[in-house]
């Protein structure tokens, strides 16, 4: 199948699909039917049986800064405060989520700054492989909302409750050793060797027999993720929330605008 922001190719039993949408990777709701049609086909692909996900026209030399710089801040001013947000929120959500749950081996080769929905989109891989020169980071506080694709349900689950607070907090970036000591990352490696490393691990995966690897994926999702349903609900609702706000509006104009947001707590 054609893509307009995926590339897919294939490497022996490994599926390499290169997100690009220039010149972030921002994530617009097109992009995001994109990546659920891309699940649907590598799902029903018997010949597939690892994935490799990156970003880039060039997946060796970092063309641009981002892997993904989150939500399309247009797009989402124009859906997510004109009565669209509640779908528009659990639409996305729903496809980052199936990432996480997708019956197949999933690891991400990040070769650029992954930030709000690109961190979030990361995090439901399986295996994360960070270049050494990018960052991840959910900065959705700095625009007076918060996480709406699992941020704040799969930071603490990976790098513990009391750093991920802080970093959802301030909206600060990860930089790569502390993402890599707290698990947030499997590892880190220079950008050159970022995307080899990832299609490394893939291989090796590929080579597993396929429904252990898919017992071993559901069991530990089941494990770690019981009443993830509950948590992913309470963040809609705090979404949705905080959508409803001046200071959200006011973090969007402000963004766009170039200039500090000036919140008033209402």
């Amino acid at each position: 199948m054609g893509y307009e922001f995926f590339q897919i190719t294939r490497d022996e039993a490994v599926a390499v699909a290169v997100m690009n949408r220039p010149p972030v990777n921002a994530l617009s709701a097109a992009l995001m039917a994109d990546l659920a049609a891309v699940l649907d086909e590598l799902e029903g692909d018997g010949t597939v049986r690892a994935v490799l996900l990156t970003a880039g026209e060039d997946i060796r030399t970092r063309a641009a800064k981002f892997f993904c710089a989150g939500a399309d801040i247009k797009e989402f001013g124009e859906t997510f405060f004109g009565g669209g947000a509640r779908d528009a929120v659990a639409g996305g959500s729903r496809i980052v989520t199936r990432l996480q749950r997708f019956p197949k081996p999933v690891v991400v080769a990040i070769n650029g700054n992954a930030l709000g929905g690109g961190c979030e989109l990361v995090m439901a891989c399986h295996v994360r492989i960070l270049a050494a020169e990018a960052v991840l980071g959910q900065p959705e506080i700095k625009l007076g909302i918060i996480p709406g694709y699992g941020g704040t349900q799969r930071l603490p689950r990976l790098m513990g409750r009391g750093l991920a607070l802080e970093y959802l907090l301030t909206g600060d970036n990860i930089p790569p050793e502390l993402a890599l000591h707290t698990g947030l990352v499997n590892h880190v490696v220079p950008l050159a060797e970022c995307v080899d490393k990832g299609l490394a691990i893939a291989h090796k995966l590929s080579r597993q027999a396929p429904l252990a690897l898919r017992y071993i994926i559901e069991a530990v999702n089941e494990g770690l993720d019981s009443g993830v349903d509950t948590s992913m609900a309470v963040e809609l609702d705090r979404m949705l929330r905080v959508l409803a706000t001046e200071d959200a509006v006011e973090g969007g104009m402000a963004f766009v605008q170039k200039r500090p947001p000036e919140f008033k707590g209402r």
